[in-house]
């Protein structure tokens, strides 16, 4: 290249260079509202809280609008309150950096990214918000290998009683409570969502439609301490209605807690729930239903599942359970709902504990059926077995200690499985016992079931009291 084409060359390289990084999709009518006009400063130290809320304010009030950080930076932010219309984008690397200090939140302020009421509202984008976990932690217990967390740490989102959210293609990392927590949400898709979260910080969950209705949630890649994507209907002062007709599709879970969970807060009705085609790398259960309050979980399909569950630490709650199903009261003489019409097809795992049904005297479990369900049981980790896990109850004990059998069902009417297969690994502890074991059961289908007893010079196959 002579000199005159090079100092050409290398004029056009510094005009490229001076370019600000090209803008995503504009928001509605067009327009976008640059939080760096706003007075953001990006440095990751400085608050920008105050000027991103501008922009936000701004863009609501011309009707809806994009407002765009930009990559390359770190926006160091508290609390901020997303309006009806607007698409908060990240672009490229652009990162929430949340601040660690309470003196930046409002009094009372429990989240990061939040929203009341808001209609159309859409968080997308490339970029990531970071939490910082550990700096709301106040030590590390080595043996219960979990963090113990300091009394204020907020979730990353709370968005609350929206119409028509799309939450779409972001990364969130390290939070020190909640990540996705949508409280009486409708008609709202979880698209492509990353999330890294630590897997030793307790009730950092992934996802958690809260008596929310309408909701899609797909193509989501998820490591988190606890539950990855758990529908819930938590106790509150208003009357958002139940969780109902909610997918789960297409996600990839790692966790300590349960992998795809409904509860253990159930204080309104769950039901049309459908988890499927979802492969849990690793949880402390596979698949969960936690009935402990007064409402009703029924007509939940979980379809083409893969999955490994295996113990944890004995703070973390589960203890391995392939599957869990439960209904106990949360406390002696409370009020619980009832599970019914449960479905299970298409699921392969491995597991260090039983698939538990158990309901009680006063709540039954009714109509459940396993199709085309294939487990094998072992036990490779270090922690103590022989045990299932009540928590969270004070009517029963906390931990039961039980024997291993492969199906293991308590107080329930109804129970078909079909084409259903148990297997034993190579390490097969004294306490693991028959492939199938059924307790106060009326009304058990067995169709092509296979499966013999872990120690079959000791116990049967199939015992049924």
């Amino acid at each position: 290249m002579d000199n005159h084409n090079r100092r050409q060359f290398l004029g056009w390289a510094a005009a490229l260079a001076s370019l600000p990084p090209l803008r995503a999709q504009s928001g509605r009518n067009g327009k976008v509202f640059d939080a760096r006009d706003y007075g953001a400063v990006g440095d990751g130290r400085t608050l920008d809280t105050a000027p991103i809320q501008r922009a936000i304010d701004a863009a609501a009030a011309a009707g809806g609008a994009q407002v765009l950080l930009r990559g390359g930076r770190k926006y160091l932010v508290s609390t901020l309150v997303l309006k009806s219309g607007i698409d908060f984008h990240l672009a490229d690397d652009a990162e929430l950096v949340v601040s660690a200090n309470q003196a930046d939140y409002p009094a009372g302020s429990d989240g990061i990214l939040t929203a009341n009421g808001a209609r159309d509202l859409k968080v997308t984008g490339t970029g990531n918000i970071n939490g910082r976990a550990t700096e709301f932690m106040a030590d590390y217990s080595k043996e219960g290998e979990i963090w113990n967390p300091k009394p204020f740490r907020p979730k990353i989102f709370v968005l609350t009683a929206c119409h028509g959210l799309e939450v779409r293609d972001l990364t969130f990392s390290q939070a020190p409570q909640w990540g996705l927590h949508m409280i009486g949400c409708e008609h709202v898709l979880v698209d492509g969502l990353k999330i890294r979260n630590n897997l030793e910080v307790p009730n950092c969950d992934g996802i958690d439609p809260d008596h929310c209705r309408d909701v899609e949630i797909r193509k989501c890649d998820i490591v988190c301490g606890d539950d990855a994507i758990v529908i819930k209907a938590t106790r509150q002062t208003a009357n958002y209605g139940p969780s109902a007709n909610i997918t789960v599709k297409d996600c990839v879970i790692e966790t300590k807690d349960s992998g795809l969970k409904i509860g253990t807060e159930t204080t309104d009705d769950i039901h049309d729930i459908r988890f499927e085609a979802c492969r849990i790398a690793s949880g402390c259960r596979g698949l969960t239903i936690q009935l402990r309050d007064e409402g009703n979980v029924y007509n939940i399909d979980y379809n083409d599942i893969q999955f490994e569950a295996r113990y944890q630490a004995a703070p973390w709650w589960g203890r391995g359970e392939a599957i869990s199903f439960t209904a106990i009261p949360r406390a002696r003489g409370g009020k619980v709902g009832r599970i019914h019409d449960v479905r299970v097809r298409n699921v392969t795992g491995r597991a260090e504990n039983s698939v538990r049904v158990n309901g009680v005297a006063e709540t039954r479990i009714g109509n459940l059926s396993f199709e085309n369900v294939a487990l094998t049981f072992d036990r490779w980790t270090r922690y103590p077995g022989g045990v299932f896990d009540n928590r969270p109850t004070t009517a029963y004990p906390d931990i039961e200690q039980h024997r291993t059998p492969g199906f293991n069902i308590r107080y329930a009417d109804g129970v078909t499985l079909k084409d259903c297969k148990v297997a034993w690994g190579a390490n097969r502890p004294e306490y693991f016992t028959h492939a199938l074991e059924a307790e106060n059961v009326t009304s058990l289908g067995l169709t092509s079931f296979t499966g013999e007893a872990a120690h079959p010079e000791r116990d049967q196959a199939i015992l049924i009291r």
